[in-house]
Order: C-alpha cells, then sequence, then structure tokens
C-alpha cells in the first residue's frame, strides 16, 4: 500500500472517528496493489503464429511451411517489381516473424521491411498480398514498445483503419488484431489509434452475422481501447464502446469474449465516479454480478474487479451492486479455492464497509462475516490483510450494535488479533487501527477494562508489548499508544470481578451494567 494510504488510516487512528472520504480513498488507492499482480491474467499483445495456434482465427490453408530464403533474399524479392516475386518475399518475411520462438523482429526492421510492408497494405488490386503484409506488421507491433513503435512510426495505423471496411473478412480481422497489439503497448499508442477513428470502425463490425473468432478479437481491441491511464483514454470516445459491452455481457457465451468485456469495463470502471455511473448506466451490473457464478475464473477475475471498482464509487453506486445480488455471491467468492479470487472478493467486501451503515448491515446480514472470520483463520496473508480492512472499516463507520456483533456473533476479535503476528506491517497497522476503533468505543460505553481483559485473554497485550520492538516506526509507535492508553496497572481483584461473563452463551462486557434493550450490547 502506498505512503498516502498509510497517512489516511493513521488520520483514523488519532482522531478515532468516522471518516468516510478517507475510507473511498483507500479505495482507489488499493486497487494499485491489486492490479500489479494481474497482468498476466489477459493478454495485452498477441502473435499470430500459425495455423495450430489455437488463438489465432486466421488458418492458412496448405500449414506452415518452413522459411526457404534468408533475409537477405526475401528483401531483395520484397523490393522486387515482380508482383509474384513480391508476393513469395511477403510471406516468407511473414513466415519468419511467425516462428514461435524468437522471431527475428529486430532483424527485419533493421532491413527496411516495415514500409515495404505498409506499402503493400494499400495494395487493393491484391488481398492476399495485404493479408501477409498486416500478418508480418501484426507479429513485429506484438513485440517491445520499440518495436511496436516502428510500426507507428511508419504511419500503419490509418491503413489498419482503412482495412476495417475491406470486403476480405480476414483481412479486416487481422487489422483489428494488429490495432489490438499496438493499442495495447500503453497509452500513447492507444490514444493514437483512437485519434485515427477505430472506434467508428469497429462498431461497424459487430451485427449478429459477425463470425466468433472475428468478434473476439475485436473485443479484445475494445478492452485495450479502454485500458492504461496516465492519461486515462479519452473518455468521450470510450463511452461509445460501453453499451455494446453491456450487451455482449447478456447475450454472448463465449468465455473469451465475456472474460474481454469484463476486462474491458474494470478498466473503465477503475476511474472517478462518472465514468463508473457511465456502466452502471448501461445496466451491466446485474450481469456482472451473476457472472461471478460461473466456474469459470477467467471471467470471476475481471467480473469480480469491476464489481469492486464499482463499489469504490457512490454509495448509490454501491447500493446497485448490492441490489443485484452481489454480497451472497462475494460470500461464495470468500470460499473460492483460488488465492487471488478470495483476495479481491474480500476487498471488494472492505470496500463495502467503508460505506453506510445500511451498507454494513447488509454485509451482517448476508452473513458474509461468517467467511471474513474463516479468511481471517486460513488465508494467505493477501486475503488477511484484506478481510483486515473489512472489520476495521466496519469499526471505523459501523453502529455500535453492528460492532459488538462482529465480537459477539462472529467471534472475529481472536483471528483479528492473531494477525497483529503477521509478517506484513500493513496488515498490523491495519488491525491496530481497529483495535483503536474499538477501544474508542468501549471508552463511550464504560466499557474500557472489560475489553482489556478480553484482548489480554486473547493474547492481544503480549503482541502488543512486542510490536514495541518492531522495526517499523508506525507500528511501535501505535503498540505503544494502545498500551499506553487502555493498559495500566491495576487491582486484580477488581479486574476478576470485571471480567466479561458469559451469559446465554454471549459474552457480555460488562455485566454490573443492565443489559440494552432488544438484544442490544453494552460494553
Amino acid at each position: 500500500m502506498n505512503k498516502s494510504d498509510a497517512n489516511t488510516r493513521q488520520g483514523h487512528y488519532k482522531a478515532n472517528t468516522l471518516n468516510m472520504q478517507d475510507s473511498r480513498m483507500r479505495r482507489h488507492e488499493v486497487t494499485i496493489e491489486l492490479r500489479k499482480s494481474k497482468k498476466e491474467d489477459q493478454l495485452f499483445k498477441r502473435r499470430n503464429i500459425n495455423d495450430e495456434d489455437l488463438t489465432s482465427p486466421l488458418k492458412e490453408l496448405n500449414g506452415q511451411s518452413p522459411v526457404l530464403l534468408s533475409v537477405d533474399e526475401i528483401v531483395a524479392a520484397m523490393n522486387s517489381e515482380d508482383p509474384e516475386r513480391q508476393f513469395v518475399g511477403m510471406q516468407q518475411a511473414r513466415k519468419m516473424l511467425s516462428r514461435e520462438r524468437n522471431p527475428p523482429i529486430d532483424v527485419m526492421i533493421s532491413h527496411g521491411i516495415v514500409p515495404i510492408c505498409i506499402r503493400f497494405l494499400q495494395n487493393t488490386s491484391n488481398p492476399l498480398l495485404q493479408f501477409e503484409a498486416a500478418w508480418a506488421l501484426t507479429n513485429i507491433a506484438s513485440g517491445t514498445s520499440d518495436q511496436t513503435r516502428c510500426v507507428i512510426e511508419q504511419n500503419a495505423v490509418p491503413h489498419f483503419i482503412a482495412l476495417l471496411q475491406s470486403k476480405s473478412l480476414n483481412l479486416a480481422e487481422q487489422a483489428v488484431w494488429a490495432l489490438g497489439n499496438i493499442a495495447g503497448d500503453g497509452p500513447a499508442a492507444r490514444d493514437i489509434v483512437i485519434q485515427h477513428n477505430v472506434i467508428d470502425g469497429i462498431l461497424r463490425l459487430i451485427n449478429n452475422e459477425t463470425p466468433l473468432s472475428f468478434l473476439r478479437n475485436i473485443v479484445w481491441l475494445m478492452s485495450n481501447l479502454c485500458r492504461n491511464k496516465n492519461p486515462s483514454p479519452p473518455f468521450d470516445q470510450v463511452k461509445r464502446l460501453l453499451p455494446v459491452l453491456s450487451q455482449l455481457l447478456v447475450y454472448q457465451e463465449d468465455i473469451q469474449v465475456l472474460a474481454d468485456a469484463c476486462w474491458a469495463l474494470s478498466y473503465v470502471t477503475d476511474d472517478e465516479n462518472n465514468k463508473i455511473q457511465a456502466v452502471v448506466d448501461t445496466n451491466a451490473v446485474p450481469r456482472l454480478v451473476q457472472l461471478l457464478q460461473t466456474d469459470e475464473p477467467s471471467i470471476i477475475v475481471p467480473a469480480l474487479r469491476s464489481v469492486g471498482n464499482i463499489v469504490t464509487g457512490t454509495d448509490q453506486q454501491t447500493d446497485v451492486v448490492i441490489a443485484a445480488g452481489g454480497l451472497p455471491k462475494l460470500g461464495m467468492l470468500l470460499q473460492h479455492s483460488k488465492g487471488n479470487i478470495v483476495k479481491e472478493a474480500a476487498w471488494t467486501v472492505s470496500n463495502i464497509t467503508a460505506g453506510n451503515q445500511k451498507q454494513i448491515q447488509a454485509v451482517i446480514d448476508a452473513g458474509i462475516f461468517v467467511q471474513i472470520r474463516h479468511v481471517l483463520e486460513k488465508g494467505d496473508f493477501k486475503a488477511q490483510k484484506e478481510a483486515a480492512w473489512a472489520v476495521t472499516n466496519t469499526t471505523t463507520s459501523g453502529t455500535p450494535e453492528q460492532i459488538v456483533d462482529l465480537i459477539e456473533k462472529y467471534k472475529i476479535l481472536k483471528p483479528f488479533i492473531d494477525l497483529l503476528e503477521a509478517k506484513d506491517p500493513r496488515t498490523i497497522k491495519v488491525v491496530q487501527t481497529g483495535l483503536s476503533n474499538l477501544f474508542a468505543l468501549a471508552e463511550k460505553l464504560g466499557g474500557t477494562e472489560n475489553l482489556c481483559l478480553m484482548v489480554e485473554e486473547l493474547g492481544g497485550l503480549d503482541k502488543l508489548e512486542a510490536l514495541q520492538q518492531h522495526e517499523n516506526e508506525e507500528v511501535y509507535k501505535k503498540a505503544y499508544a494502545i498500551i499506553d492508553t487502555y493498559f495500566s496497572a491495576g487491582d486484580d481483584e477488581a479486574e476478576k470481578e470485571l471480567a466479561p461473563q458469559e451469559v446465554n452463551g454471549a459474552l457480555e462486557f460488562n455485566a454490573t451494567q443492565p443489559k440494552a434493550p432488544e438484544g442490544g450490547y453494552t460494553f
């Protein structure tokens, strides 16, 4: 977590007061950390290797034959005035660039084939030559940023855009593939593609007759047009894709189309609230929530990311997810076999508990804290940290009754306190903040001594004392502050009298005080 996040939570610790804006700031900041490990979940660039490559919809009729010419011979043939030699040279170049391992992209660039390929792209009298040239450029653009930049700087983009209108579906599809690789290179390349009116071009290509392989490539290109920040893509253009993406979620069942459509929406929602609202307005949320229960992780991950991003928005936007039945689905995902899905489900729940008290109650009513407790006890350390945030956000924003529920009904306190021994100082600070909030509430209710005894019985005091030797300055200062403020030497007999008592199977924090009416609790 970044520095500003630590400062935000330190503000909570010092004031022990509800600060909704700080919670929402934290919601956005944590996405950076979650996203760092997600680059492998979607291919931003793809090479068109050969007819046996299952990701390739473009198949050569006679299979992949070997390259017979040297690079110099290939370039000489491409520079020939003989159309047949041009085609043979171009096809040999494409095959060389389609090698599965170590294609000689830099060698081909240094021999000047990129401008020749772009010239061939414009040869409308020879669609087969155009196709081979487009394929070769697609594979060059699948390489490093420098290699992709070479294609851009030779002005390939407008020629690929023009090919979107080709009568040859194979040629139009190869143009889509090339543009996807270029747009996937980063914000600058993406914006060049958008500036050349790619969105007009691809929206015309989607209809009920679009072949599935072609549709997959189009939606993948759409996702790359929505991806990347600093800067974000021009929203006046990207928002034109949202209704189509939402419709694809509803009417498509293909795994690859659904996954890429969800990724596109996850990129758009990872931004300001007005962009989240634009996605909400397309009525995509019910389907995104529904997709959380699929068996396909490649769909769950981006659908969950989208839902998690949406609940970083306003309370009204969060309510749309809750109204669509999101909470039971999140409860199921907290039990998923894949650790990264559990982590992001816990992160999403923590976003909701950073909201208002009605939303916290919805989380409680859905029984999600049973799963949160299990994650605190058994989850991997990343999921544990997010589960700890769900608890701490509840102690920050919840009512006294809701907070006591965590301790009385869901027995959160022990696994929560146990995380004071976590190796990650950020997790420790989250727990310390939550404990500070609990002590502040106990103080208001006159039950500080009782909470002290409970925390001590659960090993919390020993852990806090050990943290006073921690190498992280914030951790040991917070540990010292809690001990100094709430734990002091007192009369042992008085402490025994104040120990929590069990009443009807539940701990009562202050047995000398009358019970709160109708199931309420008091420290």
